[in-house]
């Protein structure tokens, strides 16, 4: 029968570092908040092999002395809080007193401190969570702890780490959160020898801004509200850029970064019916309400928190967001330049009148019967007019052998509007009609009749169609410039033209099992990404190929696009790598063939038309003839109808006929 044992302390810090301290960036993030709670104003954060074998921060905060400094590296030793009321109202980045003890037992620890005033600072060695070495060394004011060898001795997590790029773009990524939540403090980041973030420490948001994100934040919309005793303040992007994931989403609670849904649904609710479905705004906003009015208790990472009035805090975010969305910027004043004087009109020249009796004796002058007779037999022999050019000149319009086919078939009202239309295109052959078998309205000029026998898209030509027989369906036309009406008997179908062609282009995609084309670019595409993003897309270069691309690193925080797959813009190629790269960091790459398909539904939609395009009646055509004769057309690759029918009964219920 088992015996419960009470595990020993070393034991216990190593299941209490598996909380705190997943990977190297969650290190470095208790360490940041240390030095920031010291009230150090620069800070320096150097790391190697993407923080596994070497990673130091230093500071020029408070320091500790000798006691101080053994016993911070025991669980639950803190400085920043003493009694359960103090829980209740926490000021400070950290107060657990988990942080350093969980660190020192995975590593291998040096520890530099000073405090000021003193004459030498101390020096400690730990391994393992024990201190090996103590002694007095001589330093600056300040902190200075390196890190080496994390989990060295937890091999079972140590598997799980990833490439040296990948880890170490997410301490890039947490050394920018903390830049962004504390712009007071001058950060300086360098990785492998190699600066690459400094921030000048000014107290303004906006220029640490620039230091993260550069020009990218140059028209972002500046928030400032107050909602009670809720105070909001930061910057959104405007509607135009927004962005197809939340990569770029920073909130901040008491200059804590957090993730909170709450946060995240009151920011995209300011934006709702001023952005397009699957984009989303980007924010860098801090929220700052009292202590006690918030739990950061929540768990030991202490990125998650309980606001205690859930309502306020949206209405604080929303409107205030809002706000600043609504505010008209000033109108630039518009200069006109000086117009010449109009030119005086010159005088029309004078038309000689007719003499009445000229004008009678010219047309009412009876012909004699030898005059008539050889009129008619010149009539007789004379081509006689079309029935369309005597219509068109009944209503005083040009006939239309004289007009170009688009003008032709506009409805009055509009042609009146329409502006000139370039020549009339060469005619075709005349036998065009007679190949084809297919005849043209006879108001319709042979210089104006398009080909019958369309030239489409190599993604088209698959379903290159034929006319459907009339018994079986018939394209109607198309809605909103979105949804393709199609008639079947009783039944009429409204067909997502984009759900529809991604689909179709998603399977055609996964039907080829080999690389997917690419095409080589002339100059190369620059993605700038968050260094989470780039990082995790540099470290999967090898399943970026197979779909077509060809990216390498191009500085910090971008990458730079070589070849993108043939089927994709440029700019829907870059869009495309920064869903890609948020996919792979959301995690959701349970297999390579899981993280392919995910990869091509990406491109997939990227690639197909979008709602509101204007398409060509053949292009509608080909994606209707699909959707009907495929029973696999049912949802694309997101879950979303393609095709939903309106049957005639219920048409007939709507107009009380039955």
């Amino acid at each position: 029968m088992p015996k419960i044992f009470q595990l020993s302390p070393h034991v216990a810090n190593l299941i209490a570092a598996g909380e705190v301290v997943e990977r190297p960036a969650s290190a470095v993030k208790e360490l940041l908040e240390n030095a920031v709670d010291a009230g150090a104003s620069k800070v320096t954060i150097e790391i190697r092999d993407g923080g596994m074998t070497f990673l130091r921060v230093t500071d020029n905060g408070c320091g500790m002395s000798a006691e101080d400094a053994r016993t911070a590296f025991l669980r639950h030793a803190t400085s920043k809080l003493r009694t359960e009321e103090d829980l209740a109202a926490i000021g400070t980045m950290g107060f657990r007193g988990e942080a350093l003890a969980a660190i020192a037992s995975v590593s291998r620890i040096d520890l530099l401190t000073k405090m000021p005033g003193s004459i030498s600072g101390v020096k400690l060695h730990l391994d393992g969570g024990a201190i090996t070495e103590e002694g007095e060394a001589g330093c600056p004011d300040g902190t200075t702890i390196l890190v080496r060898d994390l989990f060295y001795n937890t091999p079972a997590r140590m598997k799980f780490m990833k490439s040296d790029t990948v880890e170490g773009s997410r301490v890039a990524s947490a050394v920018q959160m903390q830049a962004l939540a504390h712009p007071e403090v001058a950060f300086q980041f360098l990785r492998d020898g190699k600066q690459v973030l400094s921030t000048p420490g000014t107290g303004k948001l906006r220029d640490a801004m620039y230091c993260v994100y550069g020009r990218d934040c140059a028209k972002m919309v500046p928030v400032e509200s107050r909602w009670e005793s809720y105070t909001l303040s930061g910057f959104v992007t405007l509607p135009t850029d927004a962005r197809p994931s939340r990569s770029l989403q920073t909130f901040f609670v008491n200059d804590r970064p957090v993730k909170s849904k709450l946060l995240i649904a009151a920011l995209e609710e300011a934006y709702r019916n001023q952005i397009m479905a699957g984009r989303f705004p980007g924010c860098v906003l801090h929220l700052r309400l009292p202590a006690n009015a918030v739990d950061v208790n929540v768990h030991p990472a202490k990125t998650e928190v309980k606001f205690l009035s859930e309502k306020a805090v949206f209405d604080c975010v929303h409107y205030g967001v809002l706000g600043a969305l609504n505010k008209k910027p000033d109108r630039p004043a518009v200069q006109f330049k000086p117009q010449a004087a109009p030119l005086p009109p010159e005088k029309p020249a004078p038309v000689p009148e007719a003499k009445p009796t000229e004008k009678k004796d010219a047309f009412f002058r009876t012909m004699t019967a030898q005059e008539y007779k050889t009129f008619s037999a010149a009539m007789a022999d004379a081509p006689k007019p079309k029935p369309e050019a005597a219509a068109a000149a009944a209503r005083k319009i040009p006939a239309a052998g004289n007009m170009p086919l688009r003008e032709f078939v506009m409805l009055p009202q509009v042609r009146q509007a329409a502006k000139p239309e370039p020549a009339p295109l060469p005619p075709l052959p005349k036998s065009a009609e007679e190949k084809s078998g297919v005849r043209f309205p006879s108001g319709v000029p042979e210089a104006h009749r398009e080909s019958p026998k369309p030239q489409l898209e190599p993604e088209m030509e698959q379903t290159a169609l034929e006319m459907p027989k009339a018994d079986s369906w018939r394209m109607v036309g198309e809605l909103y410039r979105t949804y393709i009406l199609v008639e079947q008997g009783d039944d009429a179908f409204l067909i997502d033209k984009h759900a529809a062609h991604e689909r179709i282009l998603f399977e055609k995609l996964k039907a080829n099992q080999e690389t997917i084309s690419g095409q080589s670019l002339l100059q190369p595409v620059p993605v700038r990404l968050s260094p989470a993003a780039a990082g995790e897309l540099l470290g999967n270069t090898g399943l970026l190929e197979e779909l077509g691309f060809e990216i390498e690193e191009f500085g910090e925080n971008t990458v730079l696009a070589r070849q993108i797959p043939m089927d994709l813009s440029e700019e829907a190629a870059a869009e495309a790598l920064e869903t890609l790269a948020d996919d792979l960091l959301s995690g959701r790459r349970e297999s390579r063939d899981t993280v392919r398909d995910t990869l091509l539904h990406t491109v997939a939609c990227k690639a197909a038309i979008k709602a509101g395009w204007v398409s060509d009646e053949r292009e509608l055509l080909a994606i209707a003839k699909a959707v009907m004769e495929r029973e696999d057309l049912k949802y694309c690759p997101h879950g979303r109808p393609i095709c939903v029918s309106l049957s005639k009964k219920m048409l007939e219920k709507q107009f009380k006929r039955i």
